[in-house]
C-alpha cells in the first residue's frame, strides 16, 4: 500500500514538475499544495514581467513582527526556475518600520529565510516565524530598515518547491525587491540582502544573480550566516561520513531533495530508491514542515545509509550542480558569519566558501564564532552584522578582510 501511494506520489511530482504555472494552491492532487487561503493562488494569466506586484493584504496577529508599524502579505511575479522563462507567482511579507520614514524611504532589507519544508503551509508568510527569527527581524525593524521576505517558488504558491536549488532562491529574493520598490511603499532605492543557511545560500546567490537577473537594482550589502556550499565534494569528510551513518535529524535535508530531484529529470521516481522504512518520512516531507519531518526521521530511527535501496547519489549530485552558484564573483561587499560548532551546515564547506570567493576577488568580511552553532549564529553575529549594515547604506566602500584571515583559513 505505501509503496503504490509513493509511486502515485511520483507520478504527481512529475506532472508538477512539466506545468507547474497552472496548478491550482488548493488542489489535493499535487504534492504540497493547498492548506493557505485563496489569496496565493493567482487564477489570472500571471504577467510575463518579474518583479510586479499583484497584490496585499494585512497579515494576521500571529504572522506579524512586534517592531512593525505595517505587516503586510505580498503576490508577486517572478520566473520558473526549472525552465527559466516561465512566469510565476511568489508569495512573501513586507515589514516596515513603526514612525516617519526618512528622506529618501525607508532602506530596504531583503530577507532570505532557511529551510522550513517544501509544503505551502511552511511557507513563513503564512505561519509564523520562529522566536529566533522573530528577534533577528525585530531587531533590523527597530534600527529603521524595512524587510521584504520572500517565501521562494513553491511555498504558499502552487507548485512544487525546488528546494535546494540556488536559481530560485536567487529570482524570489530579487523579484520581492523589484516588487516593493515598484509598489506604493516608501521605502529606499538602496538594499541590503541578508540570509541563514538555505537562505544564506540565496542571499549569496543573489549577489552573483543580481548582475545579469535584476542589474537594475542597488544592491549595496550582502550578510550570509550559516551559507552551505555545494560546490565542495566532501562525500569523503569523515564528519559527513559519521552523519550518514547515524540517526540525525539533518536527514530531512536530504529526504527533501528527492522531491526537487523529480522536477529536475522526470525518469527520477522516488519510489525506486526509497527503502520501505523510509517512505513514510518521505510522504510526510509532501505536506508537513521541517520539525515535523526531523521528529518522525528520529522516531523511525532513520539514517541515510539505510534510508535508500538505490543509491541516489547520481540524482542528489543533479541537485548539488543546480546548488551551486554559476560564478563567486561579485562587485556587492558580502558579509559571512560561520559558527564553530555549526553541525547544520559543515563548517569546512563554509570556509571553502570564504576562501574560494576571496581567490575570486570577492570583498568578502568574514567572522567566525568559535562557541556559536548554526542557529545561535544568526543573532550572535548582530553586533558585527549590524555595523556592517550601517556602512553598506552609508556608502562606504568595504574592502573585506580577506587579506588578513587566519592562516588556517588560508591552506
Amino acid at each position: 500500500m505505501l509503496k503504490a501511494r509513493l509511486k502515485q506520489i511520483s507520478i504527481l511530482i512529475i506532472a508538477t514538475a512539466i506545468s507547474t504555472s497552472t496548478a491550482s494552491a488548493e488542489s489535493p492532487s499535487i504534492p504540497g499544495d493547498g492548506g493557505v487561503p485563496a489569496f496565493y493562488t493567482w487564477t489570472d494569466k500571471v504577467p510575463p514581467t518579474p518583479g510586479q506586484m499583484l497584490r496585499t493584504e494585512p497579515l494576521t496577529a500571529t504572522q506579524s513582527l512586534t517592531e512593525a508599524g505595517q505587516n503586510i502579505r505580498i503576490l508577486y511575479t517572478s520566473t520558473d526556475s526549472i525552465d527559466n522563462h516561465t512566469p510565476i507567482v511568489v508569495s512573501g511579507a513586507l515589514f516596515v518600520p513603526k514612525g516617519t520614514p526618512p528622506l529618501g524611504g525607508w532602506p530596504l532589507m531583503a530577507w532570505a529565510h532557511g529551510t522550513v519544508g517544501s509544503a505551502d503551509v511552511c511557507a513563513p508568510s503564512f505561519t509564523s516565524r520562529s522566536g529566533r527569527d522573530s528577534r533577528y527581524l525585530n531587531h533590523w525593524l527597530a534600527q529603521g530598515y524595512a524587510v521584504v521576505a520572500t517565501d521562494y517558488q513553491g511555498l504558499g504558491t502552487p507548485g512544487l518547491h525546488p528546494y535546494g536549488l540556488t536559481r530560485p532562491l536567487a529570482y524570489g529574493v530579487l523579484d520581492s525587491i523589484r516588487a516593493v520598490m515598484q509598489g506604493s511603499f516608501d521605502v529606499s532605492t538602496r538594499v541590503v540582502v541578508f540570509g541563514q543557511s538555505q537562505g544564506g545560500r540565496a542571499a549569496f546567490a543573489t549577489a552573483v544573480y543580481a548582475k545579469t537577473y535584476a542589474p537594475e537594482l542597488n544592491i549595496v550589502g550582502v550578510v550570509t550566516t550559516g551559507t552551505p556550499y555545494a560546490a565542495v565534494h566532501d562525500q569523503d569528510d569523515e564528519e559527513l561520513a559519521n552523519a550518514r551513518k547515524s540517526v540525525v535529524p539533518t536527514f530531512a535535508y536530504d529526504v527533501l531533495r528527492i522531491s526537487t530531484a523529480a522536477m529536475l529529470d522526470p525518469s527520477f521516481v522516488p519510489a525506486d530508491y526509497v527503502d520501505d522504512r523510509a517512505i513514510p518520512a518521505f510522504e510526510l516531507s509532501q505536506r508537513a514542515c521541517l520539525r515535523a519531518i526531523e521528529q518522525k526521521i528520529v522516531a523511525d530511527g532513520l539514517t541515510f545509509d539505510s534510508s535508500f535501496k538505490r543509491s541516489p547519489k547520481s540524482a542528489l549530485g543533479a541537485i548539488n550542480r543546480e546548488a551551486a552558484y554559476p560564478t563567486l564573483q561579485s562587485d556587492i561587499p558580502i558579509f559571512v558569519g560561520t559558527g564553530g560548532k555549526d553541525r547544520d551546515v559543515f563548517v569546512p564547506g563554509q570556509v571553502a566558501l570564504v576562501n574560494n570567493a576571496c581567490k575570486a576577488g570577492d570583498r568578502i568580511e568574514w567572522h567566525l564564532y568559535p562557541e556559536l552553532d548554526h542557529s545561535g549564529t544568526v543573532n550572535g553575529s548582530l553586533p558585527d552584522s549590524t555595523q556592517f549594515v550601517a556602512r553598506a547604506f552609508a556608502g562606504e566602500h568595504i574592502d573585506g578582510n580577506c587579506k588578513s584571515l587566519p592562516k588556517f583559513q588560508q591552506e
